[in-house]
């Protein structure tokens, strides 16, 4: 018999490579631990590993909730062809979080005590329970591949007799979870920055994950025709791409008005690295590809449609980095970058994730065979066509390179700033009246702006309040007024109205714990 010989692609040695430094750095995480092999550190104790890992993995998973409710709770039968993917997608993606959440805990080995110890008041404990329940959900929606692939009759009887209930479950348990998710992040809102912080978070969480899950779904259908040779059902990825204007447009618009109410859309027009990275997201990765796909010609254009959902995941991808990791920065002092290890552990994750895939595309019914008979994988076109015009695939990959090069052109550009500001602000050490363990750099006397009618400006000093704060700064910062941005509120506007009900200033100026708002004008106006 002729000897098999062994085919080796540039992608199988990327593969190894990548599994290969992954490994090594999984090994100095788990012998040598957090310190070790990330930049993580108590003022900044979560950074890529929750923020991609996590936050990311369960979101570009939401496709999985998408089309099963779509064909199997609202009957649209159409798109049945893109169930089995969707759902393999989102179990891969979240059994890869489960090791990531895995590996980013302190203690590795008691990942089990949220099963038999019990907090149902803390969000993270919903978060882990819906990841082990969702994922044995999906496990079971997935299970009868694997049954029909090996034959196993009575339990693909037995699971299909429960399907329904199975595909309910799962899309109550995915949109739990996809919302809680942002939850977990409003107990901090004097530490994530006002762009990305708002009540609304759950919900923004639970629609990006709906724009985002489609998104892949056409992304995954395009690399597989480009992989494997499966047909692209230009039909139904077009009716994908129309929901995907929606969805996008309505988290846009709901986003901005949500930013003006609260005053925060100033933030969004200075020269910050938050701004750059709030454009990145909704600007390149939300605007953008809804206004592409709005467009007939570009919905029907496997190329285009491509590169706008691709532009759509990574928005989704900078909207939830943006929540870990640039939101949480600046209230925490210290400038955060990922170590190496931190991403060769995240690249071997993805990398494990596209393996398993291909894995199922070879030896299990993953696409109708319909589409997969005598199907070939389409060659590689040369980067210039005919005349010496670039082609689609070029165009896509250039224009995704020009975007990063102007989104780092312009980071570099607001930390520069940020830098030379910080370096001409003075700043004023206050020790604190109350004990505390270490010495805290405070803003120095701040001029509110003289609204109208107002007999007088009025500058705050904390000198002449720290003595009087019967829980430090807690007593102002905990619900009324900013830690991070002097003079702002966390909510609203700060106003004479509001003080006089009580809130902001007034909740202490009451005649009774000090001098009240109504009276001794001259104390505070001058």
């Amino acid at each position: 018999m002729p000897a098999k010989r062994l085919n080796i692609t540039f992608w199988k040695v990327a593969l190894v490579a990548i599994v290969l430094v992954g490994a090594y750095a999984l090994y100095q995480r788990l012998f040598f631990g957090l310190g070790a092999a990330t930049h993580l550190s108590d003022a900044f104790p979560w950074g890529m590993w929750i923020g991609f890992d996590v936050l990311v993995g369960v979101a570009l998973a939401g496709g999985g909730f998408t089309i099963a409710a779509t064909v199997h709770l609202f009957h649209i039968e159409k798109y049945e062809s893109v169930a089995r993917p969707a759902v393999l997608t989102a179990f891969l993606g979240y059994a890869l979080v489960g090791v990531a959440i895995t590996l980013d805990i302190g203690l590795p080995w008691r990942i089990w005590h949220p099963i038999v110890m019990w907090n149902p008041h803390s969000v993270m404990f919903e978060v882990a329970w819906c990841v082990m329940l969702y994922t044995s959900v999906l496990a079971l929606e997935f299970s009868p591949v694997v049954f029909e692939r090996f034959g196993l009759k009575i339990p693909l009887r037995l699971v299909r007799a429960i399907y329904m209930p199975l595909v309910i479950a799962g899309v109550l348990l995915s949109m739990m979870h996809q919302s809680s998710l942002g939850s977990v992040y409003l107990i901090v809102p004097d530490k994530l920055y006002g762009l990305w912080y708002t009540p609304w978070l759950p919900v923004f969480f639970f629609v990006t994950a709906v724009a985002g899950g489609l998104a892949m779904t056409i992304v995954e259908s395009y690399l597989s025709h480009r992989a494997f040779g499966k047909k692209l059902e230009d039909e139904l990825l077009e009716g994908m791409a129309r929901v995907m204007v929606v969805v996008l447009s309505v988290y846009a618009l709901w986003k901005l008005q949500d930013l003006r109410l609260n005053h925060h859309l100033g933030l969004a027009f200075q020269l910050t690295p938050e701004a750059v990275m709030f454009w990145g997201e909704l600007g390149v990765g939300t605007l953008l590809p809804a206004g592409m796909l709005a467009v007939t010609r570009v919905r029907r254009d496997q190329h285009l449609r491509f590169f706008a959902a691709v532009l759509a995941v990574l928005g989704l991808i900078m909207g939830r980095l943006n929540v870990a990791v640039t939101g949480m920065m600046r209230s925490s002092g210290v400038d955060y970058f990922p170590a190496w290890q931190e991403f060769a552990v995240t690249l071997m994750l993805v990398a494990a994730g596209f393996a398993a895939f291909a894995f199922a595309v070879k030896y299990l019914d993953l696409f109708p065979k319909h589409e997969m008979v005598g199907a070939r994988p389409p060659a590689l076109t040369p980067a210039f066509g005919l005349r010496g015009m670039p082609t689609a695939n070029t165009l896509v990959v250039g224009t995704l390179w020009v975007l990063v090069a102007i989104g780092a052109g312009l980071l570099v550009l607001a930390d520069s700033r940020e830098a030379r500001s910080r370096g001409s602000e003075p700043t004023q050490e206050v020790v604190l009246a109350r004990p505390v363990a270490t010495t805290m750099k405070v803003s120095p006397p701040y001029a509110f702006a003289l609204g109208q009618g107002s007999p007088g400006v009025v500058t705050f000093t904390h000198e002449s309040h720290l003595d009087y704060a019967d829980d430090g700064c807690k007593t102002c910062h905990r619900r009324d007024f900013s830690l991070r941005r002097a003079g702002q509120a966390h909510s609203g506007a700060v106003t004479m109205a509001r003080m006089e009900k009580g809130e902001l200033c007034g909740r202490c100026h009451n005649d009774s714990m000090a001098f009240g708002v109504t009276d001794h004008c001259d104390r505070c106006h001058k």
